[in-house]
C-alpha cells in the first residue's frame, strides 16, 4: 500500500496535547510546509490544541521559510523544547518572528537546551532510557542552580535534573514521548525510503524518526518527488520506508533562504572560489583577518554562527583559502558537513564544496569526543569572571545552539566579535583603525546576563586555550579573567578599550600593535 498522502491527511492525526518533533536547521531541510499545514488546520478547526513541539534545531528563518513560527500560535502551542531559536527582525515588516513575541509575552512554556543535548536525547528516547546524561553545560544557564533552561515563567517544569552519579555532578535530561514527527527529504518511493540528494544537509532526521517510532508514534516526511521503488542505490536511502508513515511530495520545495537549489552545496566537484560574496571593508572583515591567523593547519576546525563564520570567506578573498590550500584547512560546522567552505549569514551550516556529510547525532559524538580541536565561536557578551554569552541578551533569545558543547570540548577557542554593538562603525586609513562611530552597547560588561560557557573554568580545569578578537583589541583568557595582549594601531587605549568595557582588565607587559596589513581593504597578506 502506497504511503503517498495529501497535505491535510498527514497533518490531520495530531490529537490535543500531543507531542509533535521536526526538524531543521535555520531554512535547511525544514518541512515547512508540513508545519504550514498543521499550523492552518487548528486556524481552521480550532484544534489541536496545547500541543509541545520538540526542536532539536531552530527550524526556518521566519520569513518565506516559516518553519517554526509556522505552528507559533497561542493555544495551539503550549511548551516549545528548542536547541535553538530563530530571531531575525523582518527586512519588510520589522517585526520579531510570531514564536519570539510569544516568549517575550510570557505566553507559552519555552526551554532552550544546547543542541547537543537535544541531538543526543533523541537517541535515548530511542532505545527507551531513562533520558540523557552528560556533564557538558554544567556552570551554564541549562544547569538548574541557573535557570534550566527556561525562557519564560509560565516554563515551571524542571525537565532538566542536576544529579550525583559516582560522586561526580552530571545533567540528567529525562526521556519523555514523541508522538509525531515531521521530516525532509529530496525523494521518496510508495514505501517511504527516503535519499537525501538535494539537500546540503541531514541533521537529526533519522534520529527523529527511530525516536518517534520507538514511542509508538507516526513519522511524517515531506519531499520533493516520488520515485520508483528499487530505482535507487541502497546507500542513496538514509530512512528505510519502515520507520516512515506518510510522505507528502512538495514540488516546489527550496533548498535554503534565497536558494531554491544550488549544486554547489553537495558535491567539491567544479570548485570555483571566485563565486562567492565578499565581505564587505568593515569590523567583520577585520575580525576575520586577526581570527584565521589563529586557524591550524591540518586541524578540523569548526565554525560557528555568526562572525566566526566570516572567516572562510575572508580567507578566500585575501587568497589565503584557494584551489592549493583547500585541503590544509579542515572546516565543519556543527551540523556535519566537511570540507569546502563553511558559509555565513542564512545560509551559514553547509559547506559549499563539501567533501563529505554525516548527520547531526553523529557530529555531536564528534564534537563531545574533542576530535574538532580548535573552534572559531562568536560571542554577544564576555564579563570579567571569563563567562560569556550568546543565548540570552538584550531583545534576543537564540539559545546557545551548539556553541556549549563545542566550547567544552575544544582544545583552542576563538572568540570573536566586535567590541560594541548597537550602530558601531569603522573604518581604516593608512592601516590604522578609526572609529567614527562607537556602539551604544558595551559587549565586555561586569557580569553576563546569561552563562552559556564559563571559559574561565575550561581554561583552569581542562587547559583549554582561549582568546577573544575584536576589531580594536585582542584578549588572552587566563585563568581569572582577561589579559589584552594586542591593540589596534590607531585607536587609544583609554578612550577606546578600557572605558568601552564594564571592567577593567589585565594589560600585558608585552602589549602589542596588531599588524597593519589587517586593516587595510586590498592587503598584501603575508605566508601564513
Amino acid at each position: 500500500m502506497s504511503k503517498i498522502r495529501s497535505l491535510e491527511e498527514a497533518v490531520s492525526r495530531v490529537q490535543d496535547g500531543q507531542t509533535v518533533a521536526s526538524v531543521g536547521v535555520i531554512g535547511w531541510i525544514t518541512p515547512d510546509e508540513l508545519l504550514r499545514g498543521l499550523g492552518d488546520r487548528y486556524e481552521r478547526e480550532g484544534a489541536p490544541r496545547n500541543l509541545t513541539f520538540y526542536f532539536p534545531c531552530g527550524t526556518g528563518d521566519a520569513m518565506e521559510i516559516g518553519g517554526m513560527d509556522r505552528v507559533a500560535k497561542k493555544g495551539l502551542m503550549q511548551r516549545i523544547v528548542s536547541g535553538s531559536y530563530i530571531n531575525p527582525v523582518h527586512p519588510r515588516t520589522g517585526e520579531r518572528p510570531k514564536l519570539m513575541q510569544l516568549i517575550k509575552q510570557d505566553a507559552i512554556e519555552a526551554y532552550s537546551w544546547p543542541i547537543g543535548a537535544s541531538m543526543h536525547w533523541l537517541r535515548e528516547v530511542a532505545r527507551k532510557s531513562p533520558g540523557y546524561l552528560t556533564k557538558i553545560g554544567l556552570g551554564s544557564y541549562i544547569d538548574p542552580d541557573q535557570d534550566g533552561g527556561k525562557l519564560t515563567s509560565l516554563a515551571k517544569e524542571d525537565l532538566v535534573e542536576k544529579v550525583s552519579f559516582r560522586g561526580e555532578d552530571y545533567l540528567f535530561y529525562r526521556s519523555w514521548p514523541i508522538h509525531h514527527c515531521f521530516i525532509r527529504a529530496s525523494s521518496s518511493d510508495e514505501f517511504g525510503n527516503l535519499s537525501f540528494e538535494d539537500e546540503g544537509l541531514m541533521s537529526s532526521a533519522l534520529a527523529l524518526a527511530l525516536a518517534t517510532k520507538a514511542c509508538g508514534g507516526r513519522v511524517v516526511a515531506q519531499v520533493t518527488r516520488q520515485v520508483d521503488r528499487y530505482s535507487r542505490p541502497a546507500g542513496m536511502v538514509r530512512i528505510p520506508g519502515d520507520f516512515v508513515d506518510d510522505v507528502v511530495i512538495v514540488p516546489e520545495q527550496v533548498m535554503v533562504t534565497d536558494t531554491p537549489h544550488d549544486s554547489r552545496y553537495l558535491s567539491p566537484a567544479d570548485l570555483q572560489l571566485d563565486t562567492l560574496p565578499k565581505i564587505p571593508f568593515g569590523a567583520d572583515k577585520i575580525i576575520g583577518r586577526r581570527a584565521y591567523m589563529e586557524v591550524p593547519k591540518h586541524t578540523l576546525t569548526i565554525l560557528g554562527f555568526g562572525a566566526s563564520s566570516d572567516m572562510p570567506l575572508v580567507m578566500v578573498e585575501d587568497g589565503v583559502l584557494n584551489e592549493h590550500t583547500m585541503h590544509e584547512y579542515r572546516f565543519t560546522t556543527e551540523h556535519g558537513s566537511y570540507g569546502g567552505v563553511v558559509m555565513t549569514g542564512w545560509q551559514f551550516s553547509a559547506n559549499m564544496w563539501p567533501e563529505a556529510l554525516i548527520d547531526g547525532v553523529t557530529q555531536f559524538d564528534a564534537i563531545d569526543g574533542g576530535l574538532c580541536r580548535c573552534t572559531a565561536l562568536a560571542f554577544a557578551e564576555f564579563d570579567s569572571a571569563g563567562n560569556v554569552n550568546v543565548s540570552k541578551f538584550g531583545a534576543a533569545n537564540p539559545g546557545a545552539g551548539g556553541f556549549i558543547d563545542i566550547a567544552h570540548n575544544a582544545s583552542k577557542l576563538i572568540f570573536t566579535g566586535t567590541f560594541t554593538a548597537g550602530g558601531l562603525s569603522v573604518s581604516a586609513q593608512d592601516g590604522a583603525l578609526r572609529i567614527d562611530k562607537e556602539g551604544k552597547n558595551k559587549k565586555l560588561v561586569s557580569r553576563v546576563g546569561h552563562i552559556t560557557y564559563p571559559v574561565c573554568s575550561g581554561v583552569a580545569q581542562r587547559n583549554q586555550e582561549a582568546m577573544v578578537i575584536t576589531e580594536r583589541a585582542v584578549f588572552a583568557v587566563r585563568e581569572d579573567g582577561l589579559e589584552l595582549i594586542e591593540i589596534a594601531p590607531g585607536v587609544d587605549l583609554q578612550r577606546d578599550v578600557i572605558d568601552q568595557m564594564e571592567f577593567k582588565p589585565r594589560i600585558s607587559a608585552a602589549l602589542k600593535t596588531m599588524d597593519a596589513w589587517i586593516f587595510k581593504d586590498e592587503c598584501p597578506v603575508p605566508a601564513l
